[in-house]
């Protein structure tokens, strides 16, 4: 079996290659360090080549609306088509738990994908994850400055490694639609859990809780972050994943 993997280079598209080579699939990272890039097109067809499947774990850095909307229209629209050229059977997409429910740029572009790959012409498996324990590390090393802000919220965060496993396991698998989301052992708030991972760092900056205004900050403070509904758990705590730093 031959899978694709757009965003492989990337922190999840890196454990799942190695997950799908470990289980005997040629695995096939598409970045634009392999010379494919998702928001031009360029590359995509050569390297869909032969694929069976296409898994979806792509990102932007941009956080704004324009920017996060802009680049999953565009990455969707040519994957999904690159992919019907090529005979493609599943595609299996990444997004986030809550982009039905956000108004923040990166979940209004992840709501965009996953419509894009609903009205799309290959069939597709969508799984939504909470956000990973590695997300704390992310915020931190994009935050300069002694402040860090930090929007107040209760999330699940889950493992990336256990997501990587879960998403391996639905590429090899017929395509199934939307499929039970992805969610950690344990609700934190997301302030708590910056400092925690601060301090196993040993570094010293000062998180300040962040309470977004208007009907999005009152969705994230309700919980809209967390899995509704029956969900696939995983079982890696923020204590395992910090002790794993050190």
């Amino acid at each position: 079996m031959r899978v694709a993997v757009a965003g492989g280079t990337g922190l999840v598209g890196g454990l799942l290659v190695a997950q799908l080579v470990a289980a005997g699939v040629q695995a096939v990272p598409l970045a634009r360090s392999r010379g494919v890039d998702l928001v031009s097109g360029c590359g995509l067809d050569a390297a869909l080549r032969g694929a069976d499947a296409v898994v979806d774990v792509s990102s932007t850095a941009g956080a704004s609306r324009r920017a996060a909307v802009g680049f999953f229209a565009a990455a969707t629209a040519n994957l999904l088509a690159a992919a019907q050229r090529a005979g493609v059977r599943h595609v299996v997409v990444l997004s986030v738990v809550g982009a039905d429910r956000v108004d923040l740029g990166h979940y209004l572009g992840k709501r965009r994908q996953e419509e894009l790959l609903a009205a799309g012409p290959v069939p597709w498996t969508l799984l939504r994850s909470t956000q990973f324990h590695e997300f704390a590390q992310q915020l931190l090393g994009r935050v300069p400055g002694p402040l860090v802000p930090v929007p107040v919220a209760p999330y699940q965060p889950v493992a990336a490694r256990e997501v990587a496993a879960h998403l391996a396991g639905l590429a090899q698998q017929p395509a199934a639609g939307v499929v039970p989301p992805i969610a950690g052992p344990e609700v934190l708030r997301s302030p708590d859990a910056t400092r925690r991972v601060l301090a196993a760092l040993g570094r010293r900056r000062l998180v300040v809780p962040l309470r977004v205004p208007g009907p999005t900050g009152r969705a994230l403070a309700a919980g809209a972050l967390l899995p509704a509904g029956p969900h696939v758990t995983g079982t890696v705590t923020l204590a395992e994943h910090l002790e794993e730093l050190c």
